[in-house]
């Protein structure tokens, strides 16, 4: 199998992972080893290449920032996992549309895993539990590679998604594991399992070998290639 480089990246401002993220993707070759970036964010909306003014509402003291992913406006905060798959898809022989439903896929096995029944909507990209959004895509391809990815809602503060139309949509609902989960577990062991089981599940449906890398991100992480094994 083929190596993914995972880093656990802690909690980190929105702005410095998003410059090293276009960092990384430039500079890597065609033999440079996939990763994966796996964070909690400061508060912070992000309004992707769609996004409209407009469906920011009321941001208050959250900062919003212009991004260069597609989709439109979401909100990161503490309590959500956020997922970088850093992947070339030449290699894995995959198209956009096939990433997106792996990376659904990956979210949909991890809810399974809590008794949560999640689901993709056509046309809507994302995951949902009945009609409110768990988690949510937003992705950007360059030179066959990709950076961004997804936002996953554990246990956080859902209060930030009211100052929004999440995702362009005037009244998404939005919802968490913690709220849905059948099995107790987020309540009692917090964040970390799920995060963990997420990341087993995206390198399952990639078919990737996971390799855990350094929590941090060093200028030759950025800059450098890592040959695949």
């Amino acid at each position: 199998m083929t190596t993914l480089i995972v880093r656990d990246l802690g909690r980190q401002p929105y702005l410095p992972i998003w410059r090293a993220m276009q960092h990384f993707t430039d500079a890597r070759t065609v033999d440079t080893t996939d990763e994966l970036w796996v964070l909690q964010h400061d508060p912070v909306f992000t309004l992707g290449q769609a996004g409209k003014p407009e469906h920011v509402l009321l941001p208050g003291e959250i900062p919003v920032l212009p991004v260069d992913r597609g989709g439109q406006v979401t909100y990161h905060g503490p309590g959500q996992i956020v997922a970088y798959p850093l992947l070339d898809l030449r290699r894995l022989g995959i198209g956009v549309r096939e990433l997106v439903c792996r990376i659904e896929q990956a979210i949909i096995d991890t809810c399974a895993h809590h008794q949560v029944t999640a689901l993709r909507r056509a046309g809507a990209p994302g995951v949902y539990v009945g009609d409110a959004k768990i988690a949510a895509l937003g992705l950007r391809v360059r030179r066959g590679c990709t950076f961004h990815g997804l936002a996953f809602n554990i246990a956080m503060d859902l209060a930030p998604f009211l100052r929004i139309n999440p995702c362009g949509h005037q009244g998404l609902q939005v919802t968490q594991l913690l709220d849905c989960d059948g099995s107790g577990a987020v309540q009692i062991g917090g964040i970390e399992p799920v995060q963990a089981r997420l990341v087993q599940a995206l390198a399952n449906v990639f078919a990737l070998d996971v390799e855990i890398g350094a929590p941090q991100l060093t200028d030759e992480v950025v800059s450098s290639t890592h040959h695949s094994s």
